[in-house]
């Protein structure tokens, strides 16, 4: 599938210039007998209790978002269970028109977006699935998708190409912003020269198009093409190394310098600080918190066997650390 990733979901879909669900969209009413039960990421399926609490409200149900194509619910599961229990014939629904595979990414966003939490091993299946079914989608925008670390993403990907010839034989990668990116930023430029060599006259943004490539190297490409050098920008040979293409160095994360004044906030608040349970969960964060300045410091002569290894581990924390702040952001909408 090659569309454009989308990371705005569920405030909307949008692929090229084409919106395929508005979440403003006139609700229709549709017979309950009708909608399919939905493809959903959640393995535990439906919470009965909150199917329940629904029911019983007398307010009317919000309109539950169905796949048009199938009839499947994507996000409502419960708003239907609860439509059900209670005898309605007819729900409120909003149609999403994308592809199946479309409609599998927004129950995930959805799901992610509100009510209860995915776990991590919904989450994990969901990547699992995505890069099966969009190979060329970025690690990125696939951890942006389904509510986990990049680094997490990237090993799943490495355990899905094991067998996936499709997914292995990818060789560009769709980023957040919908560019195309190849994988191997030398061959992006060797054929960005192929098609200035095939239409010398076409335009950066055609060149671009046709090579994968950003206009921006594509401008680069033909300059270096003029003055009659390599294309491929050539790495100074270090410590007797071969030279070779340029390579991309790791850039710093963006800093919170917020983190060390919300967690002397949290020490200094009397709620926390007179009862024990509240002094326990302030110690309990304190010898948790992680800064990048610490890792710096310890990384220095990790042997490079262990290097993915730790990657896994440290995206794993990632992963537990974001099923929490998505707990407690449910927690204080349902507390509001």
């Amino acid at each position: 599938m090659g569309h454009t990733p989308d990371i705005g979901l569920p405030d909307g879909v949008v692929h090229g210039r084409r919106t395929i669900f508005d979440p403003d969209s006139r609700a229709e009413r549709v017979p309950i007998a009708a909608l399919r039960p939905a493809d959903s990421p959640r393995l535990a399926g439906e919470d009965d209790e909150h199917i329940r609490v629904l029911a019983d409200a007398d307010a009317e149900l919000p309109p539950v978002i169905v796949h048009r194509g199938t009839m499947r619910v994507i996000d409502g599961m419960h708003r239907l269970g609860a439509a059900r229990l209670r005898g309605d014939a007819e729900l409120a629904v909003r149609f999403f028109d994308g592809t199946v595979q479309e409609a599998f990414i927004l129950a995930v966003r959805s799901n992610i977006a509100h009510g209860r939490p995915l776990s991590l091993r919904d989450r994990t299946l969901a990547a699992e699935r995505i890069v099966n079914e969009n190979p060329t989608w970025s690690d990125r925008a696939i951890a942006e998708a389904v509510g986990l670390g990049a680094g997490t993403v990237g090993g799943i990907r490495r355990r899905v190409e094991a067998t996936n010839d499709t997914a292995r034989q990818t060789v560009v990668r769709i980023g957040r912003d919908g560019r195309r990116r190849p994988l191997d930023s030398a061959e992006g430029r060797r054929r960005a020269a192929e098609v200035i060599r095939e239409s010398p006259d076409a335009s950066l943004r055609e060149i671009a198009r046709r090579s994968g490539v950003s206009p921006t190297t594509a401008q680069d490409v033909r300059k270096r093409m003029r003055r009659g050098e390599d294309p491929v920008p050539v790495r100074l040979p270090v410590d007797g190394a071969a030279p070779g293409p340029r390579k991309r160095t790791a850039r710093r994360p963006a800093g919170r310098p917020g983190l060390e004044a919300a967690l002397q906030g949290l020490q200094r608040d009397p709620a926390l600080r007179f009862n024990e349970s509240g002094r326990a969960l302030v110690r309990w964060l304190i010898t948790r918190a992680v800064r990048y300045e610490d890792w710096q410091a310890m990384s220095a002569d990790i042997p490079s066997h262990c290097t993915y290894i730790l990657a896994e581990v440290a995206g794993g924390f990632a992963d537990e650390w974001r099923t929490i702040a998505d707990d407690l952001h449910h927690r204080a909408r349902r507390l509001a």
